[in-house]
């Protein structure tokens, strides 16, 4: 069992266990048509059959039942803080299994040349009373049973006075924060409290002008939506639920990175001498010292920024996205390749840091701009 956690602890790294969950993200949820005959031949969908479902609960009731049996794994998961986040995995397990059964189920009726499950539910006639308020009322019921009986058994999160000499270890956000907080870890606060937030408001906002395609409109569908959905889920599984899972779980004292098997030692610090693109550049691969000219030291940075919002929009224009820029034309393709590079700009600097110690592509602290 030892050996076993012990194992666990080393795969729970985040430069092993972001690119594996990345990679696979991809092969559950294939974006493109390739990929998409892939899943199919490795018969992945059937994770999404009643069966496959039988089988994902089978094996996260498992892990947590397997994990309470340690001591170190049982104080972060029963804390009545993290209480709500265990609760959060299942439901978020839940509720992407059942939406994508009925987008299966619906793609399989589509190749049979049927209509969606949703098109034959729509002839049935559903009454505010009593069927909805029943079901209303129910739930109604059910929930403040749930929070009385939550009440009762776990004890309020309260800690002693407000005291401005002394500050928690880890000092954690709110669970609905802890992607952000995560994010300040790699980005200066101007871009990861303002230009991000501000970015996927935007972007949020453009989707009806980007994505006009009529299918999938009233019905559960993935075929006919993977692009959008897989983007979706992208965004909404690994740069948010994942991020959140790492700063409650993984996330200990003096924000190092833990096992979920691991002791919280107060006193663990680990040896990281985060360094600049360009230090890098120059001090380590060139062997020199940094120019004095801001823009001549910080011009490899420029040259990433370049290559990557300038002609990476190209080449997959030319190549993965070569549909997609037919359907959407110049202007919406700009629009959406800009959003969509930016937002895998964050998983990219996070792996970064995690295994190059990268700080910065470009650091000026002398007008405040870092990215």
């Amino acid at each position: 069992m030892d050996v076993l956690k012990h194992l666990i602890n080393v795969l729970a790294d985040p430069k092993i266990i972001f690119p594996f969950i990345i990679l696979i993200f991809f092969f559950l949820f294939p974006p493109t048509d390739g990929l998409l005959k892939i899943n199919e031949k490795l018969r992945l969908n059937r994770l999404w059959t009643k069966k496959g479902g039988v089988v994902i609960f089978t094996i996260l009731i498992v892990f947590f039942l397997f994990g309470l049996s340690d001591e170190n794994f049982q104080k972060i998961v029963t804390k009545p803080d993290n209480v709500p986040i265990v609760g959060l995995i299942f439901l978020t397990v839940f509720f992407l299994w059942f939406s994508l059964k009925q987008a299966m189920d619906n793609d399989a009726r589509i190749l049979e040349g049927k209509k969606p499950k949703e098109a034959d539910d729509s002839q049935e006639k559903v009454l505010v009373w009593p069927d909805l308020l029943y079901i209303e009322f129910i739930a109604l019921i059910l929930c403040s049973a749930l929070l009385i009986v939550w009440s009762i058994v776990l004890p309020a999160p309260l800690e002693e006075p407000a005291n401005p000499t002394v500050s928690p270890n880890p000092s954690k956000a709110p669970w609905y924060f802890l992607g952000l907080q995560e994010m300040l870890v790699y980005f200066d606060p101007w871009l990861a409290g303002v230009v991000f937030p501000t970015v996927i408001i935007l972007g949020m906002m453009t989707i009806p002008f980007i994505d006009n395609n009529p299918k999938g409109a009233g019905y559960f569908s993935f075929r006919e939506r993977k692009m959008a959905v897989s983007i979706f889920l992208f965004f909404w599984l690994v740069l948010w639920v994942f991020l959140i899972i790492v700063g409650t779980f993984l996330r200990g004292p003096n924000w190092n990175f833990f096992g979920p098997f691991e002791y919280w030692d107060i006193h663990k610090l680990e040896a990281l001498t985060n360094v600049n693109l360009s230090e890098m550049i120059y001090m380590i691969w060139f062997k020199r010292s940094l120019p004095s000219n801001i823009l001549l030291r910080e011009i490899w940075g420029f040259l990433v920024l370049i290559v990557y919002f300038g002609v990476m929009p190209l080449i997959l224009a030319k190549t993965a996205f070569k549909n997609i820029y037919k359907e959407l034309g110049a202007l919406r393709y700009s629009i959406f390749s800009v959003l969509l590079l930016m937002s895998i700009g964050l998983p990219i600097k996070m792996f970064l840091r995690w295994a190059f110690n990268i700080k910065y592509i470009i650091a000026i602290p002398e007008f405040f701009f870092n990215i």
